[in-house]
């Protein structure tokens, strides 16, 4: 039979299993929606990915509770600088991307 410690240890497992899950996807839309914005502005992303800066508890509009995360990328527009850029997650939305200004080849 299973003790209420066992039970405990398995709802936190279980628990922390789930929210690496979801991290993991809302990783995957800010890789996804910086490629998009990459595209768009015709520079090249670098390391093909973004890395989580730091997160935090932040309102929506309509008043809820969300994480804010915060993911880091750097790009090139002619292939021998690199330059940084950062995209805002609250959620599982896309809040905002900023990129440093960047020199545009002619």
């Amino acid at each position: 039979m299973f003790e209420l410690g066992d039970v405990f240890v398995g709802f936190v497992f279980i628990a922390f299993v789930m929210l690496w899950w979801n991290a993991q996807g809302v990783k995957q839309k800010a890789l996804m929606a910086t490629r998009d914005h990459c595209k768009r502005m015709n520079v090249q992303l670098l390391d093909d990915g973004v890395a989580l800066k730091g997160f935090w508890f932040k309102r929506h509009n309509n008043g809820n509770l969300m994480l804010w995360r915060s993911y880091n990328f750097e790009f090139t527009s002619t292939g021998n600088e690199r330059y940084k850029g950062q995209v805002i997650m609250l959620g599982r939305f896309v809040e905002k991307i900023q990129m440093d200004a960047y020199r545009i080849n002619d």
